[in-house]
């Protein structure tokens, strides 16, 4: 499970610098909808192995 949401979050990083630079859609280069929606995916991933590890350490 760990392996599989740590290369989830690197599509959703790559994901998220190519629509900032404004490869995948060039008129939305920038702050995009896109770009708001793989970083708040990211941090999904981030919060949610923080509160897995922290409770496998109190097991």
């Amino acid at each position: 499970m760990s392996k599989i949401l740590e290369i989830m979050g690197f599509i959703l990083v790559g994901v998220m610098i190519l629509s900032f630079v404004g490869i995948i859609d060039p008129k939305n280069a920038g702050l995009s909808p896109l770009f708001w929606g793989c970083a708040g995916g990211t941090l999904l991933i981030i919060i949610y192995r923080k509160r897995k590890r922290k409770q496998d350490q109190t097991r």
